[in-house]
This record gives structure tokens, sequence and C-alpha cells, in this order.
């Protein structure tokens, strides 16, 4: 797969479908490849009439490492966010929004229909709000505004999400670890078996290896970020927020917190889904970002 360097990083990433057709940015979430979105979702975007550009964030997959920055204290950097003090990372939120701008500077696109999840619909916020001429709509899937007023997750989703491997030097106990975050955070009502989930959770350990310090700093950029409530009160464009009513990771009360702050959108609560895609509901939420990309040419 090609990368390109652009914002002082090496982004790896995926090019399907005609690129004379209008774009579909994907940025995908915390600590999770490129390949987080799933290749039939993909399809189905492309079968609407898209150009589907996904990638992998720095820090995680084929991207770059950013060990410069070393490991962050992510306990400190709560307790400091918690108690209004400044928090200092190695970087923020907004430098992997203009990550992802600059990807799509050095592909001459020149906008998108941009679609973030959890962390990455985060970043896709950002862009909207603060690019606005390269951000034709935008859809906001299992995500937030970040406010400090909304509910957390469910205490066992975060545990799992911060679980770690018995040996981290053992493949078999890092594939262990993370089949078991997988697990955590799926639908109930769309249950994977344990032999699909843990294939996944292999291919992905195999293509990009295991780097939890880089997921610490993507986490550390999450807890750094202000609250975008603000900032999407000033997003003009056509926007889609899809959330799962069974998300014990980001609590469907955070899309409905997003929704009300986005002027021009559309909330999508769909029953069942938790923090994960649901192969079921595949086509339903590519359909729904194609309904939202084409409120872009109505009057």
């Amino acid at each position: 797969m090609p990368q390109v360097d652009v914002n002082g990083v090496s982004l790896e990433y995926v090019s399907e479908g005609n690129r004379d057709h209008e774009t579909v940015l994907l940025i995908m979430g915390l600590g999770t490849q490129l390949t987080g979105w799933p290749d039939e979702f993909c399809q189905h975007l492309v079968d609407l009439g898209y150009h589907v550009l996904r990638f992998d964030n720095r820090d995680i997959g084929l991207s770059s490492r950013m060990d410069h920055h070393g490991a962050p204290n992510i306990p400190a950097l709560v307790l400091r966010k918690a108690l209004r003090l400044p928090v200092r990372v190695g970087y923020e939120l907004t430098d992997m929004a203009e990550d992802a701008v600059a990807l799509l500077d050095a592909l001459d696109i020149p906008a998108a229909h941009v679609v973030g999840a959890s962390m990455g619909g985060m970043i896709a916020q950002l862009m909207a709000a603060t690019y606005p001429d390269r951000v034709l709509s935008l859809s906001s899937i299992m995500s937030t505004t970040g406010h400090r007023s909304l509910p957390r997750g469910e205490r066992e989703a975060m545990k799992a999400l911060m679980l770690k491997p018995d040996d981290p030097d053992d493949m078999e106990s890092v594939l262990e670890r993370n089949t078991r975050v997988r697990k955590a955070l799926q639908s109930r009502s769309y249950p994977k078996d344990d032999a699909e989930v843990r294939a996944t959770a292999s291919a992905a350990l195999q293509r990009g290896g295991y780097n939890p310090e880089g997921v610490s700093r993507q986490l550390a950029a999450i807890i750094a970020a202000p609250d975008r409530r603000r900032l999407l009160s000033q997003v003009s464009q056509p926007s889609l927020v899809i959330h799962g009513d069974e998300d014990p990771l980001i609590k469907v009360e955070c899309a409905i917190d997003t929704a009300e702050h986005l002027p021009a959108a559309e909330l999508l609560v769909l029953p069942g889904m938790a923090h994960d895609f649901p192969t079921h509901l595949l086509e339903r939420i590519a359909r729904a970002i194609h309904n939202t990309a084409q409120r872009v040419s109505m009057p």
C-alpha cells in the first residue's frame, strides 16, 4: 500500500473506487488501523459512487510512530484535566486533523465527505470546524463533543480498554488481550463468534504490530482536547451523527449532545449497536452517509 509524507509524518493509506468521483475520507479511532473500516462497508460506499480513502493515523499501523514523544503518564494527565490544570502532550487531536487535511493535499483532493469513528469522529469534527472548505459533509460515528458533563463509559468497557497483556513480549498474550478488548466493546445484539473476533485481532496484529505507547499517545491527545461544543456550533455543512444505543464506551447521550451542537445535523441511533461495526448494519450506515452527502447539493 502507498504512503505519503505530510505534516512531518508518513501516512499509510488505501484508495478505492473511481478517483473522479467525490471522495469519502474515513478516519479511524483510538489504536485502530485503517483495516478497522470493514472492507464490506468500504465497498458499499464505492458501489454508491464514491472514491473511498482510508488511512492509518499517526502512531498506529504502518504510519509513523512518534516514539520521540515518549510514553505519557495517563493517570497524571487525567488528574490534571480533572483539576482543570494545563495538560501537555506530544501532539494533539488538532495535529491529527492537520494530518488528514495534508493527506487530501498530497492526493490533490480539494474536499471530501469526512467520516470519523470514535476518536476519528473527534478528528472529523475538528476538520469540519477548522477547515470548512475541505469538508463537504460530516459524519460522526460513536463519538462525542468531549464535554465534561457527559456520562462516562461503563466501568467494564473502560477497564477492558486499559487492559494490558500478561506478557507484552509474547504475541499470543498480546493477541489474547486484543481479542478480549474487541469482545468487550462489540454489539451484544450482533455478536461475532470468538473465532471471527480472534481472526480479526490476529490480522491487525500481523499487519501493524503492537505499539502500546502509540495508543497511549493517542489517548493522551484525547484527554488533552478541550470540548468541541463551541466549534461544532460553527459547522454549517450537512452533518450526520450515528451511534448505537448499546455503546458501553461512549454512551449514546454523547451522540445526542453532538447532534444538538451541530446546526445542520441529523441523528441516527441504531438499536443494538455498541462500539463496533456490526456486519448487519454496514449497508444501512453507508446509505445514511450517502444521504447526508446528497444534502450538500440540495438548496
